[in-house]
């Protein structure tokens, strides 16, 4: 308990899945959750239904593409806490397993926006106030899909630039005390890949990938995303952390 205690978060992609367990780990660990998400009423469902029992999460509904949104969390933040310590850019988008030759320039637009400018946006807007702070720390969502191919080019491609973001940010920022790691998550259960994964040829297709044989709860990801947050990885920026159950091994 209390290993965030005080430190001040902003949670994007946290109406579900990876999003909304990391909120709940981090609000339970001491602390002050600001969960975001364009999903606004799947959100404000779950954090209403947690508040009825305990917590005391903020929400807001959030576009990490648009500029000007980034602003209004940062800003909203601010007023509401006075600092920024932590920032967890989790939200993204899987087209499905799209070769090159069957992706339009929309769909392939609209996966980078969401998957890569989404973080580039929301660390430019808080790096400043992290500074200011005396450090923090930014933990990217990743995918194993950034790391081997054959995960469809638009997604794959967003998820490699994004461990190369979180590399180089972290080479620049270490001199203000701002750490910049990645998770790199393998198959997970969310919504975003619920209806996906339980296709029976899926799961024989994840059985043969991992060699636990399943895939992993939302939860087992969020433990990491702490780590990586916490004064525990005091010295760890600019690494992926690979949370996939031995697939990429294999």
């Amino acid at each position: 308990m209390n290993r965030l205690k005080d430190k001040v978060a902003i949670i994007t992609g946290a109406a579900g899945g990876i999003g909304a367990a990391t909120a709940r780990i981090f609000e339970a660990e001491g602390a002050k959750v600001i969960a975001t998400d364009v999903q606004a009423d799947m959100l404000k469902a779950w954090v209403d239904s947690y508040h009825a029992q305990q917590g005391s999460i903020e929400y807001m509904q959030h576009d990490v593409a648009n500029e000007s949104d980034w602003k209004r969390v940062v800003d909203k933040t601010m007023a509401l806490h006075g600092r920024i310590d932590i920032l967890v850019n989790n939200a993204g988008v899987f087209p499905g397993f799209m070769d090159c030759e069957h992706t339009d320039t929309a769909n392939w637009q609209r996966v980078l926006n969401i998957n890569l400018t989404g973080p580039f946006l929301g660390s430019r807007a808080c790096i400043p106030l992290m500074r200011q702070g005396g450090g923090g720390s930014i933990v990217n969502v990743a995918s194993i899909a950034g790391i081997d191919g054959g995960n469809g080019i638009a997604y794959s491609s967003s998820k490699g630039g994004l461990r190369l973001l979180s590399k180089d940010l972290a080479v620049s920022l270490a001199k203000d005390n701002i750490r910049v790691n990645t998770v790199c998550p393998g198959a997970v259960f969310t919504p975003m890949t619920e209806g996906l994964l339980q296709s029976e040829e899926m799961k024989e297709t994840i059985k043969a990938m991992s060699p636990q044989g399943r895939v992993s709860d939302p939860v087992e990801i969020a433990w990491g995303i702490l780590y990586l947050a916490s004064a525990e990885a005091s010295f760890v920026t600019g690494t992926d952390l690979v949370i996939d159950g031995g697939a990429v091994a294999r």
